[in-house]
């Protein structure tokens, strides 16, 4: 097997900008994640800040694998939907000006039913953020983990004028109780980022957790050759939101050894 693509979350390492991809580096990957939510927001980066934060990139060997920008709430609920619509375009034009092909975020819950008037909003949401992507060049990558694959998978299926990709979450399935490879073969070429985190049944709280990875039951060595079967070659982004700088570095070594 050749070697995995890596990169880092640098959210998890609660770091101002500059020492989070000091870090990075150090610890041997040649991408990251970076928060669009803090440091570099899209409406408070200016050019001059923009140019120098792709310095500090180049210096360090580095790229941007990819933009995370939650919102405060999913695109199926309508209290200031254009807002975070909007907020979302922005996010993605800076993405393609740091050189990441895709912005991530979950886009909220998928109504089982298509008779939801929640099921026709995120229907129109995705379209129109599938429509930008190929304008601005860099798409949008729905996170998995709160509907089976099928079902988000139903949804990005319909919309012909765009397309929209998906962040592979194998940790939020398992928490939710969601088949990892059904994900997979569900979602195919949608995929164009895979977070390498972990997750396990808590049989007494009655719920799922997230775990260093390794230590659940996402299976990586096989979940990384049924990636393989589809062709997948995108990047593996290490880190959970409340991962230590330990968790880290032994992810990445963990991934190293397979």
């Amino acid at each position: 097997m050749a070697e995995l693509n890596l990169a880092l979350r640098t959210e998890p390492m609660r770091m101002a900008l500059r020492p989070s991809l000091e870090l990075a580096s150090r610890l041997g990957v040649r991408a990251v994640e970076l928060d669009a939510r803090s440091g570099i927001h899209p409406s408070q980066l200016s050019d001059t800040g923009l140019r120098q934060l792709r310095k500090m990139l180049d210096d360090l060997n580095l790229k941007v694998s990819s933009l995370r920008f939650p919102t405060r709430r999913g695109f199926d609920r309508p209290e200031n939907l254009d807002e975070r619509v909007d907020a979302t375009k922005s996010a993605m034009l800076l993405a393609y000006k740091l050189g990441a092909p895709v912005l991530v975020n979950s886009i909220g819950s998928v109504p089982d039913s298509e008779d939801d008037p929640r099921y026709a909003t995120l229907r129109e949401v995705m379209d129109d953020l599938g429509r930008h992507g190929a304008r601005v060049g860099a798409f949008f990558a729905a996170e998995t983990g709160t509907e089976p694959g099928e079902v988000l998978a139903k949804l990005l299926n319909t919309s012909d004028d765009g397309f929209v990709g998906v962040a592979f979450n194998p940790g939020q399935l398992i928490i939710n109780r969601f088949s990892v490879p059904d994900a997979v073969r569900e979602l195919r070429e949608r995929i164009q980022l895979v977070y390498a985190v972990d997750g396990v049944i808590d049989l007494a709280a009655g719920r799922g957790i997230g775990v260093p990875l390794g230590q659940g039951i996402a299976d990586f060595p096989n979940l990384i050759g049924l990636l393989e079967e589809h062709r997948y070659r995108g990047r593996y982004v290490v880190g959970r939101a409340d991962s230590s700088i330990g968790e880290l570095s032994q992810s990445i070594e963990y991934l190293q050894n397979l």
